[in-house]
């Protein structure tokens, strides 16, 4: 547990700094990850919110609680849901601010480091070739159906 405490403060060469970067990019796309599975469901639970809230309170409903479909009515469910919605939001604005902390750290840590990503050339790069075989795959089909 110590030695990872050091490695994270000063990596002996640049392979471990190149590891830590990469550990830490990952960290980061899988707050990316988690904050959009969250915003999918918080928009779920709007969409039953705005499709169950005109409805009779005392009107049956089917709600999945830990897989099982229960019956409920609306005036029950309908409090469950917002609060699930509730929870949901405040938790994603926890991930945002996780998000936050963790760019400035990555920032930081490529700052002093003076790491450069490659990767962003090499798609400059690749975005001209594709636009370039786009187009000739354009010219060729028009070419071929006349024949």
């Amino acid at each position: 547990m110590a030695s990872k405490a050091e490695d994270r403060k000063e990596p002996i060469n640049e392979q471990a700094v190149a590891n830590m970067y990469a550990a830490m990019r990952s960290e980061l796309n899988q707050i990316y990850s988690k904050i959009t599975e969250l915003e999918m469901e918080v928009s779920e639970h709007s969409l039953v919110l705005n499709a169950i809230q005109p409805l009779d309170q005392s009107r049956r409903c089917y709600r999945m609680i830990g897989g099982v479909l229960v019956e409920r009515t609306i005036k029950e469910v309908l409090p469950a849901v917002q609060r699930n919605k509730e929870g949901l939001e405040e938790v994603v604005a926890r991930l945002n601010e996780a998000l936050e902390k963790k760019k400035k750290e990555i920032a930081e840590f490529e700052a002093k480091y003076k790491i450069r990503i490659r990767k962003a050339d090499a798609e400059v790069k690749d975005e001209t070739g594709k636009k370039e075989g786009s187009a000739q795959g354009v010219l060729v089909g028009p070419a071929s159906g006349s024949e």
